[in-house]
């Protein structure tokens, strides 16, 4: 953070804020956290898995808080928390249906089970719980180097599996079906979807915490599915978008000394919004021009 405020000379605002290490390290891990997100957050929207992804999220604080119990990463905690928590909704839940009335039901049971273990961790820890609390607004002002390399490992082979089984994950997502019948192991890469998820989630948080999570997992992609309904560019300009805000977001708390985690949430969803005002007045605008020329 610093006190001097922009000076809109791009060149000198951008070696300002590459002067220290540990904003160097948060616009790497943001940038890793975004594209992450964002691929995935395409497929939570197009599957209408947004409560998933929100029950993940809350997992991640007991897991940071039981690793910290233990004397273990935080960063750790929240990865097996997550992971284990997407395979019991995926083993617990049902397949991919209108309702999804028994997925609704195993994310409620495992959210309710996981916040008291979350109250269990804090009051056994005999410690400052302030590390843990931290997860829940976002920690990228305070990443380290090690932390940094656990991001980008778990990054990069999260992007690799989803490069893999992202077309059949397309055709299970948008007509489960007709793609289970054509031979697509749908249960398969729901499972194998769950865990990328579960891996997202984990990374995201450190950018904007547990309570902000959908500012890169739901917004990004809802925008973007507004915008255009062809998959490819619906998942690029999602990327886009979730990267776009990290940036944004990081750069105005460094010059304001604002929340990050707040600013890239600010950003989300204004861009949403935005987009959903003006989409609206477009559609409403031809049965406007319609109604005039009807008058005589």
């Amino acid at each position: 953070m610093t006190d001097q405020g922009l000076s809109w000379d791009l060149l000198a605002d951008l070696q300002l804020l590459l002067q220290f290490h540990f904003m160097q390290n948060a616009l790497l891990v943001g940038t890793i956290v975004a594209v992450l997100a964002g691929a995935v957050g395409y497929f939570v929207v197009l599957r209408g898995q947004s409560f998933v992804a929100h029950m993940l999220s809350q997992v991640g604080f007991p897991g940071a808080a039981g690793a910290v119990l233990v004397h273990a990463s935080p960063i750790a905690g929240l990865i097996v928390f997550c992971i284990t928590a997407a395979l019991g909704v995926g083993a617990v839940g049902g397949r991919l249906d209108a309702g999804r009335r028994s997925e609704s039901a195993a994310v409620g049971t495992i959210l309710a089970f996981s916040l008291g273990l979350g109250l269990l961790f804090t009051r056994l820890y005999s410690g400052t719980a302030q590390g843990v609390y931290a997860f829940l607004f976002g920690t990228i002002l305070g990443i380290t180097d090690r932390d940094l390399l656990i991001t980008l490992v778990t990054a990069g082979l999260a992007l690799a599996v989803l490069v893999v089984i992202g077309r059949p994950l397309f055709f299970a997502s948008v007509d489960p079906d007709v793609a289970q019948a054509r031979g697509v192991p749908v249960r398969i890469l729901s499972f194998a979807f769950l865990v990328l998820l579960a891996l997202g989630v984990a990374e995201a948080v450190q950018v904007v915490g547990t309570l902000l999570i959908f500012a890169l997992l739901v917004a990004p992609a809802a925008a973007a599915q507004r915008v255009t309904a062809r998959p490819l560019q619906g998942f690029v300009l999602t990327v886009g978008l979730s990267l776009l805000f990290t940036w944004l977001g990081l750069a105005a708390a460094y010059f304001s000394n604002r929340p990050a985690g707040f600013l890239i949430t600010t950003f989300a969803f204004g861009t949403y919004v935005l987009i959903r005002i003006a989409i609206g007045a477009k559609r409403t605008a031809p049965a406007g021009r319609g109604r005039l020329m009807a008058q005589p």
